[in-house]
C-alpha cells in the first residue's frame, strides 16, 4: 500500500474528531438529532481547518445505512464511499474547475434524479466562491427549492465575493482558526501513534507556525519525519522552517524594554547571521507584542495559545510598560515591517526600529507630565508612572531639572512656601510661575505706553486688574468699556503689551480680557457733554493723529 501523508491518513471521521470547531458539531448534531436539516450548508473559514472534512461528515451522518445519525458507522458501503470520494449519491465539485455556468445548468438538470443508495443526493462544492455570476443565477431558483432528496453543502474561503442571493439561501457556519494549544495536542496524538518522540516545545513551535491551520500542522509534522527520523525536538523544527523560538522573541523583547541597545542589536545579530528571516522576526515581534498587549488588558484571552512559561514572561513584561507605550511600539515596528517588504537591507531597517523603540521609551511622553504637574498642583508627592523597570546596573536615563523653589500654590497666588518632593520633580516640566503684584506691574505697563498711542494708553487705563491667570494679567473691563477692551485686543496692541510686559517682568507674560457686569467704568473714562472746540484746537491732539493713522483718515472743514 502507497505511503498515505497524515494530513489524509488522520483526516477526521466522525463530529467527535473534528477539533477546535465544537460550536459547529454541536449545532450540525442537534439539527441532525432533530430531523431539523437545512436545504443548503455554507462552511466559511480559513484553510486547513476542517470545512471539507466537516462537508464529508455530514454527508456521512445523512447517507448513513444507521442514518441519519450523528455517529456514522464508517463501515458500511455508504460510508466507505464518502470517505473515499467515490460515492453516486454525494459528488464532490471543485468550483474553481467548474465554475461555469453549462455546469451549473447540468448540475441542476440532474439534482431530479433519486439517490442510488443513501438517503439524500448531496452535492458538496469547494471553493464556491469560484463560480461567476451567470453559474450563481443559473443555481438560484433550485437552490431556493430542491427536491426534498437533495442537500447542498458549499465551502469557501471568501465568502465576500458569494452573491448575497446565494447567502441568503444558506444556513452559514464561520469555523474558527483553531488554537495552537489545541494543535499541539492533536500532534502528540499523531506522534503517539506513528511512534514518534515529539518534544512538546517542538509540538508548539509547530502549531505557532502553522497559524491556527491543522492541515498544515500535519503537513510540517511530516515533513519533519522525514528530516528527523523517529525524535523530532525545537531546534530541528527551528532550523527546517526558519522559525524564531518563542523564548528568543520573549528575551528580544525584553532587552527592548530594559532599553538594552548594545544586548537587543547583539541578539538581532546573531538571529541574522543564523540565516533567519528578518521579515520573519519583525512579524514574529509585532504578534509577541501583541500577545502582551491582549495580555495585559485581558491576562485570560491567551490562555488557548500560549504555554504557561510564556504566560509567566507575558505577566512580567506586562508590569514594565504602559499600554500607551505599547501601542506606540507597535505602530512603529508595524511602520517598519511596511518599509522592510520593498527594502534591499531588511537588516539596516530593523536595527533602526530597535534603536528608536529603545528611545522612544526612555523619553518622558506628554500624559506623563500632565500627571505630574497635575501631582504638583495638588500638592501630592510621589514618583512619576515609569514606562520600563531597568536592571540595577543599566538604569534608564531620563531628563532631569532642578528642583522647583516654589510651590504649587504660589501659582494660584498664595506666598506660603511648601515643600515639592523630590521624586516628583524627576520629570521634564516647566519651572513655577513667579509671584508678581498684578497692580504694580500694569501700571508700569501703562506707564510705558508713548504718549503717541493715545487711544493705548487710555483704554490701558481703564483695565481693572482682576489678578493672575496661570500666566496671563487678568483685566476686567464694564460693559460700557467694551470697546476699550477691543482697542487693547488688536493684534498689533496685543503684542506691544506681551512685549513691555516681557521687558517689566522678564519672563513670558500674556493679557486675558473679560467683561464684568459688575464693574463700574472709571470717572475720567465716562462720557462728558463738551462743547466742539474749532478743528484748529483738537486737529494737533495725539488722540486725533493715532485715530487718522488708524483709519487711513482726513480732516475736512465743512462749511454751512
Amino acid at each position: 500500500m502507497s505511503y498515505q501523508v497524515f494530513a489524509r491518513k488522520y483526516r477526521p471521521q466522525t463530529f467527535d474528531d473534528l477539533v477546535g470547531q465544537a460550536h459547529v458539531t454541536r449545532t450540525l448534531k442537534n439539527a441532525v438529532e432533530q430531523n431539523r436539516l437545512a436545504h443548503a450548508y455554507l462552511f466559511v473559514g480559513p484553510r486547513g481547518i476542517g470545512k471539507t472534512s466537516t462537508a464529508r461528515i455530514l454527508a456521512k451522518a445523512l447517507n448513513c445505512v444507521n442514518g441519519p445519525t450523528i455517529t456514522p458507522c464508517g463501515v458500511c458501503d455508504s460510508c466507505k464511499e464518502i470517505t473515499a470520494g467515490n460515492s453516486l449519491d454525494v459528488l464532490e465539485i471543485d468550483g474553481a474547475s467548474n465554475n461555469g455556468v453549462e455546469q451549473v445548468r447540468e448540475l441542476r438538470d440532474n439534482v431530479r434524479y433519486l439517490p442510488s443508495k443513501g438517503h439524500f443526493k448531496i452535492y458538496i462544492i469547494d471553493e464556491v466562491h469560484m463560480l461567476t455570476s451567470a453559474a450563481f443565477n443559473a443555481l438560484l431558483k433550485t437552490l431556493e427549492e430542491p427536491p426534498p432528496h437533495v442537500k447542498f453543502i458549499f465551502a469557501t474561503t471568501e465568502p465576500q465575493k458569494v452573491l448575497p442571493t446565494i447567502l441568503s439561501r444558506c444556513q452559514r457556519f464561520d469555523l474558527h482558526r483553531i488554537p495552537a494549544n489545541l494543535i499541539a495536542k492533536h500532534l502528540q496524538f499523531i506522534a503517539d501513534k506513528e511512534k514518534i518522540t515529539l518534544d512538546p516545545a517542538a509540538a508548539h513551535a509547530i502549531a505557532k507556525g502553522a497559524d491556527g491551520g491543522l492541515r498544515d500542522a500535519e503537513s510540517m509534522l511530516d515533513q519533519l519525519v522525514a528530516f528527523c527520523g523517529e525524535k523530532i525536538a525545537e531546534p530541528d523544527v527551528l532550523s527546517v522552517f526558519g522559525f524564531t523560538s518563542e523564548q528568543t522573541v520573549a528575551q528580544f523583547t525584553d532587552k527592548i524594554l530594559r532599553g538594552e541597545t548594545p544586548e537587543a542589536l547583539e541578539l538581532l545579530h546573531a538571529e541574522a547571521d543564523n540565516g533567519k528571516d528578518m521579515m520573519k522576526l519583525m512579524s514574529d515581534l509585532i504578534s509577541y507584542l501583541r500577545d502582551l498587549l491582549v495580555g495585559k488588558v485581558k491576562p485570560d484571552a491567551l490562555a488557548d495559545d500560549l504555554n504557561p512559561e510564556l504566560q509567566k514572561s507575558l505577566e512580567a513584561q506586562a508590569a514594565m510598560i504602559e499600554t500607551d507605550r505599547l501601542l506606540e511600539l507597535i505602530d512603529q515596528f508595524a511602520a517598519t515591517e511596511g518599509r522592510m517588504k520593498w527594502a534591499p537591507n531588511k537588516r539596516l531597517h530593523f536595527e533602526v526600529a530597535v534603536i528608536k523603540a529603545i528611545q522612544t521609551l526612555s523619553q518622558v511622553t506628554l500624559n506623563e507630565v500632565i500627571e505630574n504637574l497635575a501631582a504638583l498642583r495638588d500638592g501630592k508627592e510621589g514618583p512619576p508612572k515609569k514606562v520600563a523597570v531597568p536592571p540595577p546596573d543599566r538604569p534608564i536615563q531620563r531628563p532631569t531639572v532642578a528642583k522647583p523653589t516654589v510651590s504649587p500654590e504660589s501659582v494660584r497666588g498664595s506666598h506660603e512656601p511648601a515643600r515639592v518632593s523630590e521624586q516628583a520633580s524627576q520629570f521634564t516640566a516647566p519651572s513655577p510661575v513667579p509671584v508678581v503684584d498684578a497692580g504694580k506691574v500694569w501700571q508700569q505697563v501703562t506707564a510705558r505706553i508713548p504718549s503717541q498711542k493715545a487711544f493705548l494708553r487710555n483704554s490701558a487705563a481703564a483695565a481693572h486688574v482682576l489678578g493672575i491667570e496661570g500666566r496671563s494679567l487678568l483685566l476686567g473691563f464694564a460693559p460700557d468699556e467694551k470697546s476699550l477692551m477691543d482697542i487693547l485686543g488688536t493684534p498689533a496692541n496685543r503684542k506691544f503689551l506681551e512685549t513691555v510686559l516681557h521687558e517689566i517682568t522678564g519672563g513670558n507674560w500674556g493679557v486675558k480680557m473679560i467683561v464684568k457686569d459688575d464693574l463700574v467704568p472709571r470717572p475720567e473714562h465716562l462720557p462728558e457733554s463738551v462743547t466742539t472746540p474749532p478743528v484748529s484746537d483738537f486737529k494737533d491732539d495725539p488722540l486725533i493723529r493715532e485715530a487718522l493713522e488708524i483709519f487711513k483718515g482726513e480732516i475736512k472743514t465743512v462749511n454751512d
